[in-house]
């Protein structure tokens, strides 16, 4: 993830704000709002070591109960005064209970996509200034669940908004972040991540370090990320495999929930 040292930074979800503190070291506090979806009780029981009085000390804005969801959150800050929005490894939180996960109309892929298509779409219509890059981060683990959201290409249907590339995620770059569990205070793994852009108006020539994964290409199964297919016989065994059947599960039922979303 490169940054340039003019962007206005928006970082949304950022549980125990640790990002947000890491980022300040590079980022003056009129560069800089950091949002997490907890409140300030929220976060402050959930995570012992939390950086919310360090970031509003040195006079960082922290918007706290913002969900990337609701318009109203986005309405909270002033329009089109931010370049780039980041969210760090994003995941809908568990279900309380199995009676709330049985009563919901779509399953846990379908939710976690909603959440990061609402994400990059309130992003462009509220906050991203037309005359800055306007670009949405996702840095998100390259293992189940998470490479399963089809993140390239099922975002963005629909919408004038175009996917720029990837770039590895190094987690070096950030001294003091740490990767907290969605729902608990508890460090999560390091593992190694991959940071997805977006943009309405940028292109990727404009960001040289982006690159496009080769599983985009033609003869590949973008949902799978497999390929490529050397004959007809090795597309159609994958087309017949269980792990692709999954997948074609999943965009099935991202499609029936586009097709009743109202944006």
């Amino acid at each position: 993830m490169k940054l340039d040292k003019q962007w206005r930074i928006l970082t949304v979800g950022d549980g125990d704000l640790s990002f947000s503190l890491a980022l300040s070291a590079q980022f003056p506090p009129s560069q800089l709002t950091a949002s997490i979806y907890d409140s300030k009780q929220v976060v402050t029981e959930k995570y012992a070591k939390n950086s919310l009085h360090q970031l509003q000390s040195n006079q960082y804005t922290v918007l706290t109960e913002f969900d990337v969801t609701l318009e109203s959150s986005w309405q909270k800050l002033a329009k089109q005064s931010i370049d780039v929005v980041i969210f760090q490894f994003p995941l809908i939180p568990a279900f309380d209970n199995y009676h709330d996960f049985k009563q919901q109309t779509y399953s846990v892929n379908t939710l976690n996509r909603r959440l990061l298509r609402l994400f990059i779409y309130y992003a462009h219509k509220y906050v991203l200034d037309p005359e800055g890059p306007m670009l949405c981060i996702i840095t998100s683990k390259d293992v189940k669940p998470y490479c399963e959201w089809d993140l390239e290409s099922s975002l963005l249907i629909g919408l004038d908004i175009n996917y720029l590339g990837q770039s590895p995620f190094n987690i070096s770059d950030f001294p003091g972040y740490k990767i907290r569990n969605v729902d608990r205070d508890k460090h999560v793994k390091d593992t190694s991540g991959i940071s997805y852009v977006w943009s309405a108006k940028t292109h990727s020539q404009d960001l040289p370090h982006l690159k496009l994964p080769h599983y985009l290409d033609a003869n590949h199964c973008s949902f799978c990320r497999a390929g490529p297919f050397l004959t007809e016989r090795d597309k159609l065994a994958h087309n017949n495999s269980k792990k692709h059947k999954n997948m074609l599960l999943h965009h099935q039922n991202w499609q029936a929930y586009l097709k009743v979303e109202s944006l």
